[in-house]
């Protein structure tokens, strides 16, 4: 059995890794980190766990928790991973990090747009960014994986395609994006609130999010040049799911069928990635609770522009989900263990 400990084992996503991995035939978790519960027996924090997970939480550092375990999941806020991990922890362990602090390339853009110092900036260029069906065989070979962020897998699952045949001109790239407020994480907000969030929609991080250099780096690399977007994020009063609504202009000449054969020929082999049939706009209540992402499109043919749409649970395949399907490529196990549940309905 593989043995994983998990940091942050108490925040949303740290929740769902536990959830997930309970049900995964080749893994046990043995280390439930969490400054906030020490010593309080896991299902006592999550209820809906009980007789089914047992352990205790509390406080390790890295570099001790690498002595103990296979794999080290870190659902922590950003900084605290690049501040602990070292050529030490990765000689011992291999380290899936659900924070920002290794998505992109260059120091100096993480600390642009996270206000605070990449304390690791020598790691940047061995971590492996994990988008799966994207960077499969780089992850294999792995020992420290950059978990993709919830807006830039759903936006770049439904965009990658169209950008890596030639399709669209990616300067004219607009995403507009929607989360449910679990995306928010479980730390105790204002904003989050209640009757904060309830009959309420809002847009936030405008021209600022911390995803938009993230989207644009990977768009780049696969376009073999610079792209810049707008990328606008709102808060839906949803407890789980994203939903991105992407425009860009289509390059002369380009029809429907070439448009159906991109997503055909990326995506036909995957298991996670569902196109749907033409006039199928996705629904985040179709993917809820799964590590599935529905995407589709529509062309309008009045403007030559084309809509984009992609659907998925921001805390499986936005988070935990991908985060165990990085796991179980850096092993060799098979990539679906634990993470074929089908989404729920309604």
């Amino acid at each position: 059995m593989i043995r994983a400990g998990i940091i942050g084992a108490t925040g949303y996503a740290g929740g769902e890794l536990v959830r997930l991995l309970a049900g995964h035939k080749e893994v046990e978790v043995v280390w439930f980190g969490s400054r906030s519960y020490q010593e309080i027996p896991y299902t006592n924090v999550y209820q809906n766990l009980f007789q089914i997970v047992e352990g205790t939480c509390g406080e390790k550092e890295m570099e001790a928790l690498a002595d103990d375990v296979d794999v080290i999941f870190t659902a922590t806020p950003q900084g605290f991973c690049a501040g602990q991990i070292s050529e030490t922890v990765l000689e011992k362990a291999k380290v899936i990090d659900l924070s920002a602090d290794f998505r992109l390339k260059e120091a100096e853009t993480y600390e642009k747009w996270y206000k605070i110092q990449q304390k690791s900036p020598e790691l940047l260029q061995e971590a492996v960014y994990g988008l799966c069906e994207w960077n499969r065989e780089h992850i294999r070979s792995a020992r420290l994986i950059a978990n993709p962020g919830c807006y830039p897998t759903c936006s770049l699952m439904a965009i990658l395609p169209l950008v890596k045949n030639g399709l669209i001109v990616p300067e004219t790239l607009i995403i507009d994006g929607k989360s449910g407020t679990s995306g928010a994480g479980r730390t105790e907000k204002i904003d989050n609130l209640y009757c904060e969030v309830n009959e309420n929609m809002k847009a936030y991080g405008v021209t600022t999010h911390r995803h938009t250099p993230e989207i644009e780096e990977q768009l780049s690399l696969v376009a073999g040049e610079k792209v810049c977007v707008n990328f606008t994020p709102h808060l839906v009063p949803m407890n789980r799911g994203i939903l991105v609504t992407a425009y860009a202009s289509l390059k002369q000449g380009v029809t429907e069928e070439m448009v159906r054969e991109a997503y055909d020929s990326c995506y036909n082999s995957e298991k996670f990635v569902r196109v749907l049939r033409t006039g199928i706009c996705p629904q985040t209540k179709w993917v809820e609770g799964s590590n599935y992402v529905d995407v589709g499109f529509q062309i309008d043919q009045r403007t030559n522009r084309i809509v984009i749409l992609g659907a998925m649970d921001n805390l499986v395949k936005g988070a935990a989900g991908q985060a165990i399907q990085n796991m179980n490529l850096m092993f060799g196990l098979d990539e679906t263990e634990g993470l074929t549940a089908i989404p729920l309905f309604p």
